[in-house]
């Protein structure tokens, strides 16, 4: 059996009247102030680690950099991260909840990653998109956050050089793959190195807040349509109006006291306007995948994905079956496949596939450059670790 005193803290007991109460607080606030500079100096400590490291880096870095065409080493190493997370949320005995893990240490590495350098990461905005929000999940507060305009301008920046890293949105739990983001990443050869999942929950908002005031319901056709079951059923006789992002819908509803505009909790706490209803999207695991995209090529992890695209000739039968079973024969998984128009070919595509796996593991190299052989043209879009699990944030595409 337990002591049913085991588990009592230190000081229960002391406390035999008021004043000796606010005593014993007294105590207990200066030695978490205590606490809290002995943390300040290990995150110091830590810090002046991770500049040494960032040192040699770069100093490796400036050694190659005529082979490599690069100037310094990886600052942002998704898998890193994701492993260091695991591995604390494992370890971790109490009673600090591991959930809260994750985003102290966003931030403790976000931190520490700009003793090296302070990056600029581009994201399909403008603010309170969720494609700003993945951005800084993925890379905390103290990197440069750059809006663009158009998933074109995403990957561009970073081909560019006007970036180090983007964030694209490529799937969607309720509405599928991205098709303009597919297009935009074969466009450009710029490399994914990790990728975001983020919970996507959406509330609509208008100036009075009254439903019966509501004629026009705008957002981004990707909110317009993660809702669409909701406003079928509960504003079935409102125009739906397709605005650029969600962040243009909350200005144009507080424009005009007849619309109403679908966005995430952040941004509506931010808009000024008033709530409507709350959780309006039609599956509670709605849910965006971005990839991260930029730097150099990651290393392997224990839990990769591989990206590649693959043309077949339309003309031949079964070309389309003979590219896949190479990854059935070698035993890799595929998770996803997709097929695109290929521009300038009428009638035949361009197919995505992921798989799991990094393209260092023979396995994997053997059963997509056996496919590669079988294909018309393949191209490796990147390997790199999986996201390390959903995260529950809110906030629109």
């Amino acid at each position: 059996m337990n002591d049913p005193g085991a588990s009592k803290p230190a000081w229960q007991g002391e406390a035999t009247s008021e004043a000796d109460a606010a005593a014993l607080l007294t105590r207990l606030r200066a030695e978490i102030d205590r606490v809290d500079r002995e943390l300040l100096a290990v995150l110091n400590r830590r810090a002046a680690l991770v500049r040494e490291v960032g040192a040699l880096k770069g100093a490796g870095a400036a050694g190659s950099s005529a082979a490599s065409g690069t100037g310094r080493g990886a600052v942002y190493r998704a898998g890193r991260e994701r492993d260091l997370v695991e591995a604390l949320v494992r370890e971790n005995p109490g009673p600090f909840p591991s959930a809260a893990l994750p985003a102290v240490y966003r931030e403790i590495i976000s931190g520490t990653r700009s003793l090296e350098a302070r990056l600029r990461v581009a994201y399909l905005g403008p603010e309170g998109t969720s494609s700003h929000l993945a951005a800084r999940e993925a890379f905390g507060s103290q990197p440069e956050l750059v809006s663009v305009a158009t998933l074109g301008e995403v990957i561009e920046a970073v081909a560019r050089g006007t970036a180090d890293h983007a964030l694209l949105p490529i799937e969607n739990t309720s509405e599928g793959v991205v098709t303009q983001a597919l297009d935009a990443l074969l466009a450009c050869e710029v490399p994914i190195c990790g990728e975001r999942w983020l919970r996507i929950s959406y509330q609509l908002v208008s100036q009075s807040g009254r439903r019966e005031d509501v004629a026009r319901v705008a957002s981004h056709p990707q909110a317009l349509a993660q809702c669409r079951g909701w406003l079928d059923r509960q504003l079935p006789a409102a125009a739906r109006v397709e605005t650029s992002s969600t962040a243009v819908a909350a200005a144009l509803a507080r424009e005009q006291v007849d619309v109403a505009a679908i966005v995430n909790a952040a941004l509506a706490d931010e808009s000024g306007l008033r709530a409507i209803a709350g959780g309006i999207e039609d599956r509670r695991d709605n849910t965006t995948r971005f990839l991260v995209l930029g730097g150099e090529a990651p290393p392997p992890s224990a839990n990769d994905l591989s990206m590649l695209a693959y043309t077949v000739r339309k003309a031949e039968s079964g070309a389309l079956h003979r590219l896949l079973e190479p990854f059935a024969r070698h035993a890799v998984n595929l998770t996803s496949i997709q097929a695109r128009p290929l521009k300038g070919a009428p009638w035949e595509y361009v197919f995505f596939l992921d798989l799991e796996g990094h393209m260092s593991e023979p396995r994997v190299q053997a059963a997509c450059e056996e496919a590669g052989r079988l294909a018309n043209s393949f191209r490796v879009l990147g390997s790199f670790p999986r996201a390390r699990e959903a995260r529950r944030e809110e906030g629109p595409r």
